[in-house]
């Protein structure tokens, strides 16, 4: 309600009215009273359980270590750390492909080396049957 004292300009005095916005947040407290207990619901599922135990002969058996293809710039191949032609490099990965448990190929490629290689390589690995292959970079400075 507005009152003017005749001290003044003579003008009603004009204050804001909080009526609608008390209205309005209530409205609003219901509603998340409402709707809080429903956001909360939880649905129960059962989850499937690893088995970690590992075959007898899985566990006898020495870790495979990983084979290290390199690619400088100029297309050269090393095949841990040793140079290497491409047709040799097919018929090593052919009978690493046949080992079991087959080893991982870590892919090395220079920081100018074409991408084109890299994916020339990389075919060329999955072309033998070898099933796990990585990239290898390092890691920036400050990370």
């Amino acid at each position: 309600m507005a009152f003017s004292t005749d001290s003044g300009s003579g003008g009603p005095m004009a204050d804001i009215n909080v009526t609608p916005l008390v209205d309005v947040m209530l409205v609003l407290l219901i509603i998340f009273i409402i709707t809080a207990p429903l956001m909360s619901h939880k649905v129960k599922i059962e989850l499937p359980e690893a088995n970690l135990a590992l075959d007898p002969d899985e566990a006898k058996a020495p870790p495979v270590p990983p084979i290290t293809v390199s690619v400088k710039e100029d297309g050269s191949l090393y095949w841990n750390d040793e140079p290497i032609s491409k047709e040799i490099m097919e018929s090593r990965l052919s009978s690493a492909a046949q080992l079991q448990p087959q080893p991982k190929l870590n892919l090395r490629g220079d920081r100018t080396t074409k991408m084109r290689t890299i994916n020339e390589v990389t075919k060329i690995a999955q072309g033998q049957g070898m099933l796990d292959i990585g990239f290898v970079a390092t890691k920036e400075k400050g990370q």
